[in-house]
């Protein structure tokens, strides 16, 4: 399984790359192993600034639908709206053409509270 060890990771298994003050978000490669073959991502937060914790779209795969958390409180400033033809890209490459949002962080205190590759890796052996 991969675990990147630059990036960080919630418990909602979101993966987030912080540069500067955007952090882009994703889910991670055992979510989308999990939910299988990813139909459809609808985000539809886009230029919203939402709270740590909030819904800020769905995942469809053929078995279920997944809600998205926002993992830091911030704007979301960019959708990758590559998903919106090819969502199966989040099943190839999670953590690269898979990514899904871009968000303008507002607290940066709230990094402390994002797991390392290491903690992830023992929530998901358990």
């Amino acid at each position: 399984m991969n675990i990147p060890s630059d990036l960080k990771y919630t418990k909602d298994h979101e993966w987030v790359r912080v540069e500067g003050d955007v952090a882009t978000v994703g889910i991670t490669d055992f979510a989308q192993g999990e939910l299988g073959d990813i139909v459809y991502v609808e985000v539809e937060t886009l230029d919203e600034t939402l709270d740590a914790e909030e819904v800020f779209g769905t995942v469809e795969a053929v078995k279920t639908v997944s809600d998205l958390f926002l993992p830091l409180s911030g704007e979301i400033i960019e959708f990758n709206e590559a998903l919106e033809d090819e969502p199966e890209k989040v099943n190839a490459d999670p953590y690269g053409d898979g990514w899904m949002v871009k968000i303008k962080f507002s607290n940066a205190s709230e990094l402390e509270n994002l797991l390392s590759a290491e903690d992830y890796k023992a929530l998901i052996s358990d």
